[in-house]
């Protein structure tokens, strides 16, 4: 079966510079599999056209006659082209307001849409994901945040160095504060958050011992669902019920918000599930947060920390929250709270994150597309198809027959 792929030009505002493939890895995707791929041509793309040009791999604007399209982020509803079958993050699947008019494009269009969220293993594990770099670039602005809140060290942002390696330089030459900092989430992200402070030099310690325990040097933790969420019928905690029916659960984390500088929160949340606190909470003498670096980056109301009133960027990747208002301020306040909370976290290493995703795609997702039919994983993946919504997910009729306030 011979198919041709195209690498969309990211559209989304602020500009992304990741890419699904590199220019080597198109190569050996023709190399390999007699796939032909066409690279739309993109001044912001963290690999260069002329790279592409290089690795024999041509450039063309009109990517209409592709079998599929792969992107990144979120098409631009003008962008799209009907009738074609796009892969990316369109961020719809938890029925993001914001992105109802790009679902119900599609599904006027007839765009079969594939979203690499969905992309799921035989364990129903994801296997195409951003989500390591994610906690690593989130974890480097949690310390860049408050080295910036109390003057007390100085690092550069990722985004200004060539990669990750480049960065470890200045770990190296940093004498860290005693803070104490909580990881939450123990998937791809929270081990991506974990390598840093590990690379930083810092100390991981248990739940129990972070909570117990006065450290003299920087330390911190990472807590598993179950260290902090309680059933309200006081009966022993099971995992499984509570992705299941998490309303039927609350959440204890005051005795670690009492105690730590920073919160790193890399969970993936359900909108059923319980905050990790209150507003009310984050206004009390006992809590102790400064620094709130949100690489989970659900929006209040619906969000698991109520301070991620929006998205911020990677040109300004920081804005406080006073807790006694509810309302943001500048970032750095003595009174406010300072929230990181970039919503494309691998942008900062896109050379890096991209070549780590593409490894994915060649490993997962083409051989899928090889072989389409009955193909258990593209099926899941499928949000929308022939201007219909996947049975499998009822929700989003629901989401994309509702109005859109344009306002």
């Amino acid at each position: 079966m011979s198919i041709t792929i195209g690498i969309i030009r990211e559209g989304k505002t602020p500009p992304d510079a990741r890419t699904p493939l590199t220019p080597h890895q198109c190569a050996q995707l023709k190399l390999q599999y007699g796939i032909n791929v066409l690279i739309q041509p993109s001044p912001v793309r963290c690999y260069t056209d002329t790279e592409y040009q290089q690795a024999n791999i041509p450039l063309s604007e009109d990517l209409s006659t592709c079998d599929f399209l792969l992107g990144v982020k979120e098409v631009p509803i003008n962008q799209l082209i009907a009738k074609k079958t796009y892969c990316f993050f369109s961020h719809t699947i938890k029925e993001q307001a914001h992105n109802r008019p790009l679902l119900q494009s599609i599904l006027r269009n007839h765009i079969t849409l594939l979203d690499y969220e969905l992309m799921v293993n035989s364990q129903n594990k994801r296997v195409i994901a951003f989500g390591f770099f994610a906690g690593m670039v989130g974890a480097h602005n949690a310390l860049y945040a408050y080295g910036a809140r109390t003057q007390s060290y100085q690092l550069p942002r990722l985004y200004t160095l060539e990669n990750y390696e480049k960065v470890l330089p200045f770990y190296n030459a940093i004498q860290w504060p005693s803070l104490k900092i909580i990881i939450t989430g123990t998937g791809r992200v929270g081990q991506g958050a974990q390598k840093v402070l590990l690379d930083m030099g810092l100390q991981k310690v248990t739940p129990h011992s972070f909570i117990q325990e006065t450290f003299n040097q920087p330390v911190f933790t990472v807590l598993k669902t179950e260290d902090y969420v309680r059933p309200l019928s006081g009966t022993t905690f099971e995992k499984q019920k509570y992705f299941l029916n998490p309303t039927d659960y609350t959440i204890d984390f005051s005795s670690f918000y009492q105690q730590a500088d920073i919160f790193i929160n890399c969970i993936y949340w359900d909108n059923r599930a319980p905050a990790f606190f209150t507003p009310e909470e984050m206004g009390s003498k006992d809590f102790n947060l400064q620094v709130i670096a949100d690489v989970t980056c659900d929006i209040a109301p619906l969000s698991s920390i109520p301070s991620t009133l929006r998205a911020s960027t990677i040109p300004d990747p920081i804005y406080g929250y006073d807790p006694l208002t509810g309302k943001e301020t500048g970032p750095f306040l003595e009174k406010s709270i300072d929230i990181m909370a970039i919503d494309n976290l691998p942008g900062e290493l896109p050379r890096d994150a991209s070549a780590a995703f593409g490894n994915q795609i060649l490993t997962h997702l083409i051989p899928a597309l090889l072989h389409p039919s009955d193909n258990e994983m593209l099926r899941k993946a499928t949000i929308a198809s022939q201007g219909k919504i996947n049975p499998a997910y009822p929700h989003l009729i629901r989401f994309t027959q509702e109005p859109t306030d344009l306002s």
